[in-house]
Order: structure tokens, then sequence, then C-alpha cells
């Protein structure tokens, strides 16, 4: 624990306000947060005085307009402001909501559902934010009813008689909503107590010590980057660098740069940002003068994530001081505040090499001389002691045997206590029981995986499982065969799923390209190229490939593709509309 003794630590904290008042106290000048505009130049920042008494500014006004104890929606972008407002509502026992910034009716339409279901009509926002949306959205029906809170522009005067009280362990904290692949978002109940243990065991797995600094271009209102951008480096004591997503995204090496030029030791992203990065060099877009030698934990959160993510980066950029211990898959969800797994930064990240014919049928089993195709698996890591890992049969709900794939089932501190509103629903995900053991209950996450050596690896999410003659295939792995097909096609740019057919299920695989590779190779050679890399790794028949323009395929808040709404849109017919021009002809000649 940077700076404060270890004893002091244990009888004064309970949570991260908790932790602001005892560093604010203690370490006061400190640098906690500083906002890089662009991306790149320092334009603002926050000590603990500083953050402790902006939180007390805007706890006192929640807590005079009888907030305390109620809910409210944060619309903030990336920056100083979101972690002001955050602090501010845990000061004052108001549980937040986060919700990305509007830019479109979509987002407008999610934000009104997230409102109503944390039952709120109170929105807290920034200046330009609420003229914005005044402006693009004035007779928006889905602003009816909401009031939009400038926090910006509080007076700081009643801060002065506010005095904090430590929030109960079991106190709401947060409304952490899923990314809502279906249209219907759910809020998981997050507890200062989840916050506390999730950032107790992030700092246990990947300890930060008195040098670290986070650097991190995550949103906010996404548990990934709440918690590794927000939480933890309160937690740990130490600096925390952001930027805005959309600065990394235009240029992927700003968040090199930054790791460089600020000596970065923590870092965190799925798995696609990683290749975006490799992309960058591969174009050019990197400079050899970087210096990645202080990093020392690049937490991969993907599900599953790639071996050949990691194998990419780490030979792309080890030239420039890049470790290839420092790469941490791990694994982690909402409901389980983040994290629950993760590779220890001090050695380099597992794979094992399966049969992909096991895997197909439900088993973990090493290559043999009939095994068929390797598949490669990266392990996502191990718990910290306190949470537990097992694996369940979905359909039975029996523990599996070793070294067969079942669904990940967990238990420990961090586990959330239910949906906000969904008793039965939060019953069935939140307290599920295995069979022939009566003590104890577990989060059931959806996501499929096994456990070797006590080492966690997923294999991919059960309601995304493709199944042909009784055998399953995860639809990762068509992916990845597609994206491979094609020079230039962008990480992250396919998704594939299965929809009713005449006579069996038919399998349908949409790929994202930009105009350099529809002119070259062109869609119709894409789209054969796709076709014949999906039978030669899977030895799976597509039966449709739909080439679409860039940007047409649904993504959660943290850039992940959402296969069940991207689903959804094709078999509504919407995704058609942005098909590319030129596919009339299933198949072109061979």
């Amino acid at each position: 624990m940077s700076t404060i003794g270890a004893e002091q630590w244990a009888g004064e904290v309970r949570s991260i306000p908790d932790a602001l008042r005892l560093r604010s106290r203690l370490q006061p000048d400190q640098s906690a947060y500083v906002y890089l505009r662009n991306g790149e130049e320092p334009d603002g920042s926050l000590t603990y005085r500083q953050l402790d008494h902006a939180a007390r500014v805007r706890a006192a006004h929640l807590t005079a307009a009888g907030a305390a104890g109620q809910n409210v929606v944060l619309l903030y972008p990336s920056g100083l402001e979101f972690v002001r407002s955050l602090l501010g509502c845990m000061y004052a026992g108001v549980a937040g909501a986060p919700v990305q910034v509007p830019r479109r009716w979509q987002g407008l339409a999610r934000l009104r559902r997230v409102a109503d279901d944390a039952g709120t009509t109170t929105v807290l926002t920034t200046t330009e934010v609420k003229r914005e949306l005044e402006r693009s959205f004035a007779d928006a029906p889905e602003l009816a009813g909401l009031t939009l809170v400038d926090t910006e522009s509080l007076p700081e005067g009643p801060a002065d008689d506010w005095r904090y009280v430590s929030p109960p362990p079991g106190g709401t904290a947060l409304l952490q909503y899923t990314s809502g692949s279906t249209g219907d978002p759910k809020g998981v109940v997050i507890t200062h107590a989840n916050f506390a243990a999730n950032a107790a065991e992030t700092d246990e797995l990947w300890p930060c010590g008195d040098d670290a600094r986070v650097i991190s271009w995550l949103p906010l209102f996404h548990d990934m980057g709440l918690l590794f951008g927000v939480v933890l480096p309160l937690w740990a004591g130490v600096p925390s660098y952001m930027m805005e997503p959309e600065a990394f995204i235009r240029r992927p090496a700003r968040w090199l740069e930054a790791v460089s030029r600020f000596r970065g030791t923590h870092a965190a992203a799925p798995s696609f940002a990683y290749e975006l990065c490799v992309r960058a060099a591969q174009e050019g877009g990197v400079g050899t003068e970087l210096d990645l030698s202080s990093w020392r934990v690049a937490a991969n959160g993907a599900e599953p994530v790639r071996w050949q993510t990691v194998q990419a980066f780490t030979e792309a950029f080890a030239p420039i001081g890049f470790a290839a211990r420092a790469m941490c898959p791990g694994y982690g969800l909402a409901e389980n505040t983040l994290k629950v797994t993760g590779s220890p930064g001090d050695r380099e990240p597992g794979v094992l090499l399966l049969s992909a014919r096991g895997l197909h049928e439900g088993r973990a089993e090493s290559l043999g001389e009939a095994a068929g195709e390797e598949v490669p698996l990266v392990s996502s890591g191990v718990p910290v002691p306190g949470t537990v890992v097992r694996i369940v049969d979905p359909a039975t709900r029996l523990a599996c045997a070793d070294d067969r794939v079942g669904e990940i089932w967990v238990d420990g501190p961090c586990v959330g206590a239910g949906y906000r509103g969904r008793a039965e629903e939060s019953e069935q995900t939140f307290r599920a029981r295995i069979e022939g053991e009566p003590a104890g209950t577990y989060l059931r996450t959806g996501d499929l995986g096994f456990l070797r050596d006590g080492e966690l690896y997923v294999t991919g999410r059960l309601k995304d499982v493709i199944i042909r003659q009784g055998r399953n295939y995860y639809p990762q792995d068509i992916e990845l065969s597609a994206e491979s097909a094609v020079p230039g096609l962008h990480p992250n740019c396919s998704v594939a799923f299965s929809v009713p057919g005449d006579q069996a299920e038919r399998l349908v695989v949409l790929v994202e390209a930009d105009g350099r590779v529809l002119k070259s190779p062109g869609v119709r050679e894409l789209r054969k190229r796709v076709r014949d890399a999906v039978w030669e790794n899977q030895r799976l028949e597509a039966d449709e490939i739909l080439v679409v323009r860039r940007g047409a395929l649904s993504r959660t808040s943290s850039g992940k593709v959402q296969r069940r709404l991207c689903r959804s849109r094709y078999t509504d017919g919407e995704l058609a509309q942005a098909a590319v021009a030129g596919q009339e002809d299933q198949w072109p000649a061979n």
C-alpha cells in the first residue's frame, strides 16, 4: 500500500471513499489523476486534497437535494469531472449509474432505459454535455422528465459544513450496467465491499508499488475502465493518466507513447487494442524511439485471449523494451465487479495446444497422433485467495470432471449483490447451487472454460456456441480465420453465428471491410478467401458470408463485437442495408 502503513490502512479503510479520505489527509499534494488532452499533453490534474474537496462539494449538494440513498445517472466523457462526481456520489451515499454520452438516438434510448431501470430522473453531467444534449435532442421524448445537473457549475460554499460518514460495506456504491446486447441493460449492484475487495485483489495480483503509474484510455463508464483507470489507482495510491477512447482509436500509438513518456507500469485493454497497436507498428505508425521497459502489467481482458495477439504484440514491441512477461491475460465480468483471474506479472503467459476435435466434444485434451487440428488456448491466470472458480455442467449443474469444458461459476467477495429490481434473475444468476453440494452459492458467468493446474482457460460464451452434428464450435475461432484470410482487415472486424435454416442451422459470417480492402482484392474475392479459410481451419461450410461497411457491426462500450445483437440485426434485415454492393451471387466462381 503506497506510503501508508498496512496497520493504519486496515484500521481506517473499508471502502474507496475511505481510501480517498485517508490519502487526502496523509498525502494531500500527491498527484492522483492526470488528464491527457488528445491523449498526449497533460491538461488538468487532481491531487488527493483537490479530489477530496471536489467530492465534498458534490456530496453536499446531493445531500441537500435529498439524494442520499437514491440513484443517479453519471453521464460524463472520460476525464476528471467523472472522477470528482463518482467520489462525490460515494461520499453522499448515492449510487451512480455510469452511461456513455449519447451521440446518436440509439445512445439516447439507452440513457433513458438505464435511468428508468435505476429508478431515477437525475442525470449528473458536464457543462458541455448538458448544452449539447439540449441543443441536439431538445424535443426528444427520451429526455422528457430527466433533470440534467451540471456538476462543474456547483457553488463550493455548502462543502464547508458537510461532514463525511464512512459508508457501510454492504451499501450500494455503483450500478454497473451490462452492455445490453439484447437491448435490455441490467444494473449490477456493486457494493462498497465489492469495490474494495476487487481493488485489493488486483493490487495483490499485480502489485503497484510506490513507482507505479496507470495509463488508461478505456471508457470510464465501462467496468474495466472504471476499475483499472479510477478505482485501482486510488486504492493503491498511484497516479492515473487518462485519455479519451477516441484518442486511442484514432491513433493507437498514443497509448504506447504515454506509457513511454510517463513511465507507465500498468495498463489494461481488450485484445483488439493490442492488435491495433501491432497493426500501427506494421504500418510505421509507432516510433522506434519509444521505451516500453517500464511496462510491468499489460492486462488483456478478452474472452478468450488470442495467442496470436500475445505473440504478435510481444514480438512487435520487444525491440523497444516490452517484456514478454508483462503481457498478463485475465478474465472478469461486471457481475464480479471486474477481475476474476489474472496471470501473474512475473512470468510469461501460459498457453496450451489442444485438440480441436476434443474441444468440439467438450474435452480439453492435448494433441495426439489423431487429435486433429491444434487450438492454442491462453491461460487467463489464477484467482487470488478468497475467490473460488468452479467448472459446472450448465445443463445438469453437476461439477465437471477435470479437463471437461463447462460453465465458469465464481464465488467470493467481489461477486455483486444482484441485478437491481430483478429478484428472480438475480437468484438464478448470482445464487446458483451445484448439485450434490448443499453449501455455498455461485455466480453463473455464462462463459465456458476449464481449469488445469489451478489456472483458468476460457473457451467462449455459452450462448454463442455453434453446434454442428453434436459438436461445439466457438465463434471466435471462426472469426479469427475470417480476419486472417485477407491482409488489411482490421482486428475485431467479424462476427460468426448460426441461424435457423430449412433443414439445419446455417452458419453466417459477417465481415467489416473498408475501401482499401474492397478495392483489392474486392468483395467477391474477399468472400471466397474467408469461406476457404473457415473450411480449412474449422472444416465448416459457411452458408453465408456478408461483407458490410466499416463500423456497421454492433460493439460493446469496450469495443468488443456483440454477437447476439448482430445476429438479431441480421435476422431483422437491418444489416442488409449496410452490405457492400456486389454480393448478389452468394459465391464467386472458382
